[in-house]
């Protein structure tokens, strides 16, 4: 019955072919063990992989061994790997939850390039599905974490998702088939665990059939979810002026437009509070910024803007030469190239970021001005005018680079040489 359950699956959600060569993340558990028999028994070809993560000293050694064994006795491929885990998570700041999915899934892929392989196939059923639910659920999510475990999320597959845990156990019982325990499953210390021996049991005291209905749930919001990702995806066509600027205006017509900035916002690292700060600040005054780990947001006049931290990395190079010019000659009109007088500056030529205070007198003026009023006029953003650099002569400012040249140093028809400048911009 269980094959035929999973055989089914299989087909329905084209998880992989007849012909394919799989691999099966075996950790030696019930679940894993089930898996590598169930699919040896429909005629796949498979090779397992074991990680040794080394976090429960005897105990992973014991499992290694164990699925050592398996695999001689099945004459099944096996590949293992050792990991420092402890070691990894303290180099990457990740948790040691975090570090192990992360070590395993990149050699799993390793693996299944080595072996010419189509999928990774791993042992996650119903009963895991509905604590992935239940903790989304009790830490806060959108739709998206309400489906539960999907059946293939790019070269995983996982072909249980329509089996529980009881009827992983009835089968490998029925076979005599024997499996490994990991102890810290049956510790009640970890959120998960306590998903698992806590509150789905009293779940289960109320409606017996809970895992059933949750599922079912799931798969419903999964389907619901997919018509909520097209929308989303057509709303943000509609307001975004760029890849990285949202319209303010087209986003308050949208139906939802706090659903569609955590669309936006959250898969760059912008929590929920923040997401809804950022809502707030759409009805007061512009400049209000918003900082996830790599991303910077601009609530800008009309825009919400975004930019990466490490854009302000760039590295700037100030290029110059000196021209020899007929008495014809004639500025070219361009932004980003200026030509000055070069016998009217008067000290060596730098290039830096404007500051408070900073003044010149722009091409075609006569008085002073200072470069934040200018930069105000011109109605750039905050973001574009941290990036305006300066040329200066001396003390003076001869150029707001790609911007305006200083009237009291430009060409006439008394110069005899001009320099010509141009800033490069490098990471």
């Amino acid at each position: 019955m269980l094959h035929n359950i999973v055989e089914r699956y299989i087909y329905e959600k084209e998880l992989f072919g007849r012909q394919d060569r799989l691999v099966v993340a075996l950790s030696g558990g019930a679940d894993s063990v089930a898996l590598l028999r169930v699919l040896l028994s429909l005629g796949y070809s498979c090779v397992a992989a074991h990680c040794n993560f080394h976090l429960r000293a005897e105990e992973s050694d014991r499992d290694e061994a164990f699925v050592r064994n398996l695999c001689a006795c099945m004459s099944v491929p096996l590949e293992v790997v050792h990991f420092q885990t402890e070691q990894y998570s303290q180099e990457k700041g990740l948790s040691i939850e975090m570090a192990a999915r992360e070590l395993r899934y990149a050699w799993f892929e390793e693996i299944r390039v080595k072996h010419n392989a189509a999928v990774i196939a791993v042992a996650h059923h119903k009963d895991d599905s509905v604590e992935t639910f239940l903790l989304n659920l009790s830490r806060g999510t959108g739709i998206n974490g309400l489906k539960g475990i999907m059946p293939k999320n790019g070269n995983i597959v996982r072909p249980f998702l329509e089996i529980g845990r009881d009827d992983i156990l009835e089968y490998l019982n029925s076979i005599g088939q024997d499996y490994v325990t990991d102890s810290t499953n049956l510790e009640d210390i970890y959120t998960r665990n306590k998903i698992r021996l806590d509150i789905i049991p009293l779940f289960k005291e109320i409606n017996p059939s809970f895992c059933d209905s949750v599922s079912e749930t799931a798969s419903r919001l999964a389907d619901v979810a997919a018509i909520y990702r097209h929308a989303v995806s057509s709303s943000l066509e509609r307001v975004k002026c760029t890849p990285y600027a949202v319209s303010i205006e087209k986003l308050s017509g949208e139906v939802s437009p706090q659903a569609i900035l955590f669309e936006w916002l959250s898969p760059l690292g912008f929590n929920s509070s923040q997401i809804k700060d950022v809502m707030k600040s759409l009805k007061t005054f512009s400049g209000k910024v918003f900082y996830s780990k790599d991303w910077i947001l601009l609530r800008d006049r009309d825009l919400l803007m975004l930019k990466r931290k490490d854009e302000d990395d760039c590295k700037y190079e100030l290029k110059s030469r000196i021209l020899s010019i007929e008495p014809d000659f004639q500025v070219p009109k361009r932004n980003d190239v200026a030509y000055l007088d070069a016998d009217k500056l008067c000290g060596k030529l730098e290039l830096r970021r404007w500051k408070s205070g900073d003044r010149f007198v722009p091409f075609g003026m006569k008085g002073f001005k200072k470069v934040r009023d200018y930069l105000r006029d011109r109605k750039l953003s905050l973001f574009e005018k941290e990036k305006v650099m300066v040329v200066t002569s001396g003390d003076e400012i001869v150029w707001v680079v790609n911007e305006r040249t200083d009237n009291r140093f430009r060409v006439d028809n008394k110069t005899k040489r001009v320099v010509e400048l141009e800033v490069s911009v490098s990471k």
